[in-house]
């Protein structure tokens, strides 16, 4: 009975791919001392079968389908200001789990003064992923990345135009240079894996996003049908632009320009890699021309 129990266990540990790492070979001495204690099969039995049952931990990290999905939710949302939001350079941190800190946040208002008041309608234009924080911009940001009006756009007849008239602030020139701010979501560890209403959730203190309809369902309203199932699908098709496809995907993880065989200059989004799925999305100008898997 000994020697069937023991080439029955070290074919399950061969065999198993499965087994915690702390089950390796030179483990079996012990395991074998125990069954010359009490050699029963079925003890054994239970014993690898409990083994079989540990799952391995879930990943408590920001995934990478997580980080896609608050991009193509919070981005470019529309909130109302709750409380004074300081146009600070640096930004103003937020650190989840914790009281707003007051005292900074009125130093921040008088070295910078505020880029939104209570009340103001505020728009999300640009979300970075860092190790242990989430910077959001809030109407171009403390840096000014870009025009405000340029952040959501759709083509109509050829021309480019602004989905809201009024995703961006306007100063008394007439011009868009009303400051911007930045939010900083600081969790002091890696970012933990996260949904897009968490983060609407945790920038509560300042931004109230249920009392603006959605910038991205305004917008979405407007695409034609197989546009908009596909964006629901989360996948690229072709006829699709830049902006419908960052909202179907995300931004990509490499870009490649080349020419084709015609002289074309194409361009390349490329999601994944390989060994595992990965997707090429090949644009000629605004437009895609081919989407091709590779499983």
């Amino acid at each position: 009975m000994f020697r069937l129990s023991t080439i029955i266990l070290a074919s399950f540990v061969f065999a198993s791919p499965n087994i915690p790492e702390v089950f390796h070979l030179r483990d079996i001495p012990d395991l074998i001392g125990a069954a010359n204690v009490a050699p029963d099969l079925t003890a054994l039995s239970n014993l690898m079968l409990g083994c079989m049952s540990q799952a391995p931990p879930k990943s408590t990290h920001l995934g990478q389908d997580s980080e896609l999905a608050i991009v193509r939710y919070v981005d470019g949302e529309f909130a109302k200001a709750v409380r004074p939001i300081p146009a600070w350079k640096k930004g103003f941190k937020i650190e989840p789990g914790k009281p707003v800190d007051e005292n900074a946040l009125r130093s921040a208002l008088s070295n910078s003064g505020a880029a939104a008041n209570p009340g103001d309608t505020v728009q999300v234009t640009n979300l970075a992923f860092r190790e242990k924080e989430i910077v959001v911009d809030i109407n171009g940001g403390s840096h000014k990345h870009h025009r405000l009006r340029d952040h959501l756009q759709i083509g109509i007849g050829g021309m480019p135009v602004p989905t809201s008239s009024t995703s961006a602030p306007i100063d008394s020139t007439g011009s868009d240079r009303a400051p911007g701010a930045t939010l900083i979501l600081d969790f002091g560890k890696p970012i933990p894996d996260i949904s897009p209403d968490d983060v609407k959730q945790l920038l509560s203190a300042f931004l109230d996003f249920t009392k603006a309809r959605s910038a991205a369902v305004q917008w979405i309203d407007t695409l034609p049908p197989e546009i908009k199932e596909a964006i629901k699908d989360r996948r690229a098709v072709v006829g699709m632009d830049h902006e419908m496809v960052i909202a179907a995907m995300g931004r990509p993880d490499h870009k490649v320009r080349q020419k084709n065989e015609q002289g074309q200059e194409t361009e390349d989004w490329i999601y994944g890699q390989p060994p595992a799925r990965t997707i090429f999305v090949t644009f000629i100008g605004e437009k895609v021309v081919r989407v091709k898997v590779f499983e």
